[in-house]
């Protein structure tokens, strides 16, 4: 097992240089995949709703049992933000017991949206993490929409207003790239163009980076405008060729990892499987696809291979994100053998590396299911999870008490790494 430690830390940097800074992934989600048309509604001008203060949300209680399409729920939702606000909303959301499946992230889109029409920019300062960061993501598809493509460097001051840690941020701008590409008629390279206009070199252009992201995500679900998505998707989607448009030529070479990373549902599309019901079956198929990326671009295979991490954990959470970090061990399990589909130990450890880095999401989640995932590995691979989750720790809860007492829970002798680098300055 120690031969595969210099392929598994390699596939972690590549991680790390084609994902997001120290592999906090981003999009994270098979859910998304629900194509829907979110309805415009018209509100007065001066809106007054009810305090949240007290509040018992009773909605929980009408929703306990309710077995609603994504539609019906939609709809639901709609009408609640429209009669006590979209703060209420999310807060209903949050704890209502919805039916198994439902998509938690889009549901999140859909009350952000009905925010960003009550309150405008300002709305992006009560975007919490929740849902993956799916309200900051409509804020800023709102700015577009209204304002078009000269609202760039607006949504770039926006999205710092962000609410949560050091991944706020780029989440932001992965929510951008699905309205980019609706904004574009879904001509994917004239999206992926104009999300370079986001870029900033203070943050080495990651804000280019992770709109491409949204772009595929978006490409693959059409959420936003399914008319104009149906009429352009054969244009980049090829039966002939799984890993289309990532190695299309117009794709710069910048951004094909990212565009691997959020690839993997069309991977499992081509390998035979039905996004509604995933079955584990056609996983082997679908990793297999990664390996028609030539060896020698080994940073771009281990893009493709970590695609499927983040797409494990949310299917083995049943699309409710939630609670992420309160995955229970069989679950987790689930996530380690699926990934071990990938047949060889560079592709399952890309996996595993970002099975973990959606589980722990900066330091957003409850921890307690990073650490369990980690504890439940094997040799090399539990080795490479302890060592990336003190990474995760030292860079987004430096400086933080948090941050002390979760190195305080590694293991002994990753603790040091841990604690170490924690100190130093960013």
């Amino acid at each position: 097992m120690r031969r595969l430690k210099p392929f598994l830390r390699k596939a972690e940097k590549n991680l790390r240089k084609y994902a997001l800074p120290v592999a906090f992934l981003s999009g994270l989600l098979i859910a998304g995949l629900v194509a829907v048309i979110i309805p415009k509604i018209q509100f007065p001008t001066t809106l007054s709703f009810p305090s949240l203060t007290g509040a018992n949300y009773a909605e929980v209680g009408e929703l306990t049992g309710v077995t609603w399409s994504f539609q019906e729920y939609s709809t639901y939702f709609q009408k609640l933000a429209e009669k006590k606000g979209a703060e209420y909303a999310f807060e209903v959301l949050k704890r209502a017991p919805l039916a198994n499946g439902t998509d938690l992230h889009l549901l999140g889109h859909v009350v952000g949206d009905m925010l960003y029409e009550q309150e405008g920019i300002e709305g992006i300062k009560t975007c919490t993490p929740d849902f993956r960061n799916a309200c900051s993501h409509s804020v800023v598809i709102g700015i577009l929409n209204k304002e078009g493509e000269g609202s760039l460097p607006k949504i770039v001051e926006t999205c710092k207003e962000a609410p949560g840690g050091r991944g706020a941020y780029s989440m932001c701008f992965h929510g951008l790239g699905h309205g980019v590409l609706a904004f574009t008629g879904y001509n994917l390279e004239r999206a992926v163009n104009m999300c370079k206009g986001a870029g900033t070199p203070d943050n080495q252009n990651r804000e280019y980076i992770e709109c491409v992201g949204g772009t595929i995500m978006e490409m693959i679900a059409g959420v936003h405008d399914p008319i104009a998505w149906a009429s352009q998707k054969d244009t980049y989607f090829k039966e002939s060729d799984p890993l289309s448009p990532c190695n299309a030529d117009f794709m710069p070479d910048e951004v094909r990892g990212i565009c691997y990373v959020h690839l993997t549902p069309h991977l499992f599309t081509a390998a035979g499987g039905n996004l509604g019901n995933i079955d584990a079956v056609i996983f082997p198929k679908a990793f297999s696809y990664c390996s028609l990326i030539p060896e020698s671009e080994r940073g771009l295979r281990s893009a493709c291979y970590s695609g499927f991490g983040k797409e494990f954990t949310v299917i083995a959470q049943g699309r409710d994100v939630r609670n992420m970090g309160a995955t229970p061990e069989p679950a987790l399990k689930n996530v380690r053998d699926w990934c071990g589909a990938a047949g060889n130990a560079y592709g399952e450890g890309s996996c595993h590396s970002s099975a973990l880095a959606s589980l722990f999401w900066g330091g957003e989640n409850n921890p307690d299911a990073s650490f369990t995932y980690c504890a439940i590995g094997e040799g090399v691979f539990k080795d490479e999870c302890y060592t990336q989750l003190a990474q995760h720790i030292r860079y987004y809860l430096e400086g933080k008490p948090e941050g002390k007492k979760l190195c305080a829970r590694l293991p002994e002798e990753y603790q040091n790494r841990c604690n170490v680098a924690s100190s130093q300055t960013r």
